[in-house]
């Protein structure tokens, strides 16, 4: 990771002192590891000062559909380290439990794709159904669900054997996939059924279907298990379904002044680890909703790119980043202030977002 600081050994023949005056080494009386130090704070000032993210080294991977490619950005710099080619029309994106491998929905050419992370390549395929769209890993991280939207299908996937090991019957045009904490319920939506499947891990059979708005697009489970979160993209909300019960406890609606309701369309959804607030990505309306998780209150619609697809937060979720379809960026949302910082350029329809630590 590059940082602003520097070692005073590589000022030539000056050190800098705290106050930022120059003395020549041979006059200095302050031993070199407290010049380094000193140095290292004020680099670190200036940072901070310039506004730029200060987080642990980390990875940012982002999905383009139009130009088949995996754009890797360093979360240090929010620079673009890297385009990766793939396969065609990449989506739905996910980890691997080690951080060493990113799983690709490369939905065009009916497969997924296994692309090592540290020599940045597809090492790997593993079968899938057509046109898989959306996965999840599941808690142990050998068996891989994967979405697929042309056949009504959920396909389990042996990641160690490489192997298709099964396939759930859901309804019709399956797209997200959620896990609850506990590996208990795996989360299905159907976009063209509008329903969520409750799908049993242990036993890989629908246990309940629960009615939802028009097109569900994602399922996020809260930290808790409690509750799962699903996006309806036509119907314009947000179900809260109580998991105990399987019934929805809450409706969220959204209004943006100066928008009317059919251009704001709820997609992606991430909710912090302690619970307290979930963000919403709100397509077209190019807006995220952050929303009080407690009381279901919108606290802000935070402006970003076009088109606004997927998130994913930063580790420590100080940073939120977005993917923005039509604009072609990914924008950097700081958590605390609820305002967007910056843009990034990135691939052509970006889609999916990852973070690795």
């Amino acid at each position: 990771m590059k940082t602003a600081s520097h070692e005073a050994g590589g000022l030539g023949s000056e050190g800098l002192t705290a106050t930022g005056a120059r003395v020549s080494p041979s006059r200095s009386f302050v031993p070199v590891a407290v010049r380094r130090i000193l140095t290292g704070l004020l680099g670190a000032v200036a940072l901070w000062a310039s506004g730029a993210p200060t987080a642990h080294a980390y990875t940012i991977y982002v999905s383009s559909e139009k130009d088949n490619e995996i754009t890797v950005v360093d979360g240090a710099t929010l620079k673009v380290q890297a385009k990766v080619p793939v396969g065609a029309r990449p989506r739905g994106i996910v980890l691997g439990k080690d951080n060493k491998r990113l799983f690709i929905c490369t939905s065009d050419a009916d497969h997924i794709e296994v692309m090592d992370l540290a020599g940045l390549k597809v090492v790997r395929t593993l079968p899938s159904g057509p046109d898989p769209e959306l996965l999840a890993l599941g808690p142990k991280g050998r068996f891989l669900y994967v979405a697929n939207e042309d056949d009504n299908m959920v396909t389990v996937i042996d990641v160690d054997e490489g192997t298709k090991v099964g396939e759930i019957q859901v309804g019709v045009e399956p797209e997200g996939l959620g896990i609850s904490p506990d590996g208990k319920w795996l989360v299905n939506t159907s976009e063209t059924t509008n329903m969520a499947h409750f799908i049993s891990l242990v036993s890989r059979q629908v246990e309940a279907n629960v009615l939802v708005y028009q097109r569900p697009r994602v399922a996020q489970f809260t930290p808790d298990g409690k509750q799962v979160w699903v996006s309806s993209e036509i119907g314009g909300a947000v179900s809260v379904i109580d998991v105990p019960t399987k019934r929805v406890i809450k409706k969220l609606r959204f209004a943006i002044p100066g928008l009317r309701s059919e251009s704001i369309q709820p997609v992606g959804i991430r909710i912090s680890a302690d619970g307290k607030r979930a963000f919403v990505a709100l397509g077209p309306a190019a807006r995220v909703a952050a929303i009080d998780a407690k009381t279901f209150e919108v606290q802000k619609y935070i402006l970003v790119g076009q088109r606004v697809w997927n998130l994913a937060f930063s580790p420590g979720e100080k940073l939120l980043f977005t993917t923005n379809g039509v604009s072609n960026d990914m924008s950097v949302i700081d958590v605390r202030r609820l305002r967007a910082i910056k843009s990034v350029p990135v691939g052509r329809l970006p889609w999916g977002v990852v973070v690795a630590p």
